[in-house]
């Protein structure tokens, strides 16, 4: 029994010995298998045909950064039209609503009262200077008659002070007949300013009082806008002013865009931002000053106003799908100098405005910015440049070459 058992381990033995050294040359070749497909990935994507892409040649260039606000207009100046005496209305001597020059006559209040007003001022001043003759001649007598003695210092004092009253009573009736000419001025009422008029408050034979409101009148060139900024802009904007020197007066214009988006012809002056920030909005107040010969913009209204709030100095513009995430942040891919394969370029992004994304740092003047086929590309891929927009050079030739062989791949087939 132990004979036949010792021969039958020899016999396991080998065996046994033979399989553990295929297992431990599978666990070696296992070990291996990842480094070499690593390496044969790689060499396959080598090998891979290279990306046809569209290029643009980034210029580099100043962006003037400028933002729109909802705004309304506003008369340069409202002003109501009082009366300032009482008296019967008995004209209104414009129409409604119509254009008036500064000065022109609005209404007219009865005259009669405020002419006899006057007279009887004109008299009293005639008065007081018949007075004031009589008291210097009286001065002049007494005073002699003092100098000889004949009258006692009182009496030349009375003397005095009696032509001192008249000067001031004279004085008194000057004024008195100036206050009657303004009194009867004002019974005719004029525009303070050029502007547009409003209707009547009070008609035609009514009596009004003085300080009673007859209409408004509204100037209209030039006209404010007001509008409010957001508190980052308005900081931007005040930002800018302060650094800058040669170009402060373009940072004071301002441009209007209609309610239809056309744009206002004419140029506005940014001339006021609050220095404070409201509260409950948020943002800053602002007003613009346009001019506005034709009537164009009306009191009221509202428009669009667009404000340069600074300028972003030697930066790129590029569109935006251009721009992707890796792994440090934004970047563009650029082709290498020798055209061959694609650089990914870490970029510092701007503000988006209408001509595309603002790069304010990762890239220079020159460089071949890939624009259309970088969807698939890795930093070192091969690629095929080609015009924005077009397709790379080549590739209607390949396209052609593989519908060629197609149709004689299929007749080797038929063939077969």
């Amino acid at each position: 029994m132990s004979i036949s058992s010792r021969s039958i381990l020899d016999r396991i033995a080998p065996v046994t010995r033979t399989w553990v050294a295929a297992l431990l040359c599978a666990v070696v070749l296992a070990a291996c298998s990842p480094i070499e497909g690593r390496e044969a990935a790689q060499q396959g994507a080598m090998e891979m045909p290279p990306t046809a892409v569209g290029i643009e040649t980034i210029q580099m260039r100043d962006v003037e950064l400028e933002r729109e606000y909802p705004g309304r207009v506003r008369g340069a100046r409202e002003v109501e039209v009082w009366a300032r005496v009482r008296g019967i209305l008995e004209e209104r001597a414009y129409a409604e609503g119509e254009r008036v020059e500064e000065g022109a006559l609005l209404f007219r209040i009865e005259r009669e009262p405020y002419e006899v007003a006057l007279r009887s001022a004109e008299a009293d001043r005639e008065r007081a200077r018949a007075s004031r003759r009589q008291a210097e001649r009286e001065w002049h007598r007494i005073s002699n008659l003092y100098e000889q003695n004949a009258v006692s210092e009182r009496e030349r004092d009375s003397a005095q002070s009696a032509l001192e009253l008249a000067e001031a009573e004279l004085l008194a009736a000057g004024a008195r007949v100036d206050q009657a000419e303004l009194d009867l001025s004002y019974t005719e009422v004029t525009a303070p300013v050029d502007g547009m008029t409003g209707l009547e408050a009070i008609s035609e034979g009514n009596l009004v009082d003085a300080g009673a409101m007859l209409t408004s009148i509204v100037q209209v060139d030039p006209v404010h806008v007001r509008f409010s900024l957001p508190e980052n802009d308005a900081l931007a904007q005040r930002a800018a002013r302060r650094a800058s020197e040669d170009g402060a007066q373009r940072l004071h214009e301002a441009t209007l865009l209609m309610a239809g988006g056309e744009a206002y012809p004419h140029t506005g002056n940014l001339d006021f931002t609050a220095s404070t920030v409201d509260a409950g909005t948020g943002a800053v107040s602002a007003r613009a000053i346009f001019p506005n010969p034709d009537d164009a913009l009306v009191p009221g209204q509202f428009v669009r106003v667009r404000v340069l709030l600074r300028t972003l100095e030697d930066v790129a513009v590029i569109p935006e799908t251009a721009v992707s995430q890796g792994p440090e942040g934004p970047q563009v891919f650029v082709a290498s100098e020798d055209g061959a394969a694609a650089e990914a370029r870490p970029v510092e992004l701007g503000p988006v405005v209408p001509d595309g994304q603002v790069v304010l740092g990762g890239v220079e003047e020159g460089a071949r910015l890939i624009v259309s086929g970088h969807g698939q590309l890795s930093d070192g891929a091969p690629i095929q440049m080609a015009d924005s927009g077009g397709a790379a050079p080549g590739a209607d030739a390949s396209q052609a070459a593989r519908e060629t062989d197609a149709p004689e791949a299929a007749g080797a087939e038929d063939l077969s």
